[in-house]
């Protein structure tokens, strides 16, 4: 990738820091991608579309350091499941064969399992050498007549979010704007209900999570006709330029996908949260008055009214559990915000928040909901989270996987909310999970056991004591 093109993708024109101080982002420095590479975030951003198959062009470490690390769950295909690499060894990069065995790697790809499109993603080995994977990927689709796309996110390019953006920027190029989504179908017509589509940007479906919100979307007829990209199918990205309006879940890695479907083909875009009830109900609102129907909009406060209800009647006895528990949450990005709304809703106290992968406009949102004086922690290391939650008298601490060692080996409760995790806590239904599995944490009888003194410590000295 050429670096002006790199260049223009750290300076997006959305971000709120970038029209302020016209600065972009910030460049990658020596050691930034120790927390995830350009690769593993291209990868990371387009790995949940399940009915692709996925090629990491590149030594076969590539591939196994990052496959499947993003929990998300389809409802259908599972062929992004199957790790596919074409394994450069130093013979290949020797004798130059890394375009042909990516021809062929594509070749068996289509043969074996017929996938709607191929993605390859190119690596720092490759890269280095030169290998032209665009004109193989344009070559390869002309012999066997199915999409093949070109993910040129070398981890030398700089930091996971930078990956992102470059598959955002893969995706517009090459996939949004292809096809006319499917007519409305006939049920849903005579439902009698008008169905609006919409876009979700930045929503993966960690733990299947969002399955508890779309009921919500069929009972209001909106129809998600492209999700970038939890749950995700080819010829619905290829559709995502015909919505009416898009939520960006995650506005660090996808805000440039937005902006570009507002400009070129004037799909307007809010930022929001399904992590719990407050957002959940901003975000059906927001949606809401994106499309202007007065008919949606009734439906939707009839619909909020009633799980809001709901929800909160149930949450009730959890609340009485968790009430004026002290949190420590280090998680970055738009978690940084939106669980600390969640967390309130079930009235705990969030003490400090990370913000070690927050925009601007996620620190702005803390400062709106936490006040002016909220500790941001950018800092994340072992002794810095535990000087913190020693500091604040914190609970709990929830972070992610990283972290639970940590927590671990210092004795306290540890709940992990990122990407690795089992559970899903998105939407009014995701409420009750939280509260459950916080509850289960902070209530477990091991923390009372493993913070007893030793028993040989216990015991007083009585031989010492008879001798004197």
């Amino acid at each position: 990738m050429k670096p002006t093109k790199i260049a223009e993708l750290l300076n997006e024109p959305a971000c709120e820091h970038n029209a302020k101080s016209k600065s972009g982002c910030a460049r990658p420095k020596p050691g930034a991608t120790a927390g995830g590479c350009a690769f593993d975030g291209a990868q990371i951003a387009l790995l949940p579309i399940a009915d692709v198959a996925h090629i990491v062009h590149g030594p076969i470490a590539c591939a196994g350091s990052s496959w499947d690390n993003r929990g998300t769950r389809s409802s259908g295909p599972a062929l992004y499941k199957i790790g596919m690499t074409t394994d450069l060894t130093e013979q290949d990069i020797i004798m130059g064969r890394g375009e042909k065995r990516l021809f062929h790697a594509i070749g068996q790809a289509i043969d074996s399992h017929a996938p709607a499109a191929v993605f390859v993603y190119n690596t720092c080995v490759p890269a280095l050498t030169g290998d032209d994977i665009e004109s193989v990927c344009q070559a390869a689709s002309q012999r066997w007549g199915t999409p093949v796309v070109a993910v040129d996110c070398a981890g030398f390019y700089g930091t996971k979010n930078l990956g992102n953006r470059i598959a955002g920027e893969a995706m517009f190029k090459h996939v949004i704007g292809t096809r006319e989504p499917d007519p409305v179908p006939a049920s849903a017509q005579r439902a009698g209900i008008e169905v609006h589509d919409v876009n979700l940007i930045g929503e993966y479906n960690i733990a299947g999570e969002f399955w508890h919100v779309l009921p919500l979307f069929d009972e209001l007829g909106l129809r998600v006709i492209g999700s970038l990209s939890g749950d995700a199918r080819f010829r619905e990205v290829q559709t995502m330029h015909r919505a009416e309006v898009s939520m960006v879940v995650c506005a660090k890695a996808l805000l440039n996908v937005a902006r570009k479907l507002q400009t070129q083909y004037q799909v307007p875009y809010f930022e929001g949260s399904f992590y719990g009830a407050t957002d959940t109900s901003r975000a059906l609102r927001d949606f809401a008055r994106g499309i202007g129907d007065a008919s949606l909009t009734q439906r939707t406060e009839t619909l909020i009214a009633r799980e809001e209800a709901r929800i909160h009647a149930a949450l009730e006895p959890w609340r009485k559990r968790l009430r004026g528990k002290r949190v420590l949450l280090n998680t970055g990005g738009v978690k940084s915000w939106s669980i600390v709304s969640a967390l309130q809703d079930l009235g705990m106290e969030v003490v400090a928040t990370g913000t070690s992968k927050s925009t601007e406009e996620d620190k702005a949102r803390i400062r709106e909901l936490m006040g002016e004086k909220t500790r941001m922690i950018s800092d994340g290391s072992p002794k810095a989270l535990l000087g913190v939650f020693r500091e604040y008298q914190a609970d709990i601490l929830i972070a992610g996987g990283r972290n639970m060692y940590v927590a671990i080996k210092a004795r306290i409760p540890f709940l992990d909310i990122n990407q690795e995790r089992e559970f899903g806590y998105e939407g009014y239904t995701g409420m009750l999970e939280l509260a459950r599995q916080l509850a289960l944490t902070l209530q477990s009888p091991v923390w009372a056991s493993v913070r007893k003194p030793a028993p040989w410590r216990a015991v007083p000295d009585t031989a010492a004591g008879s001798a004197q």
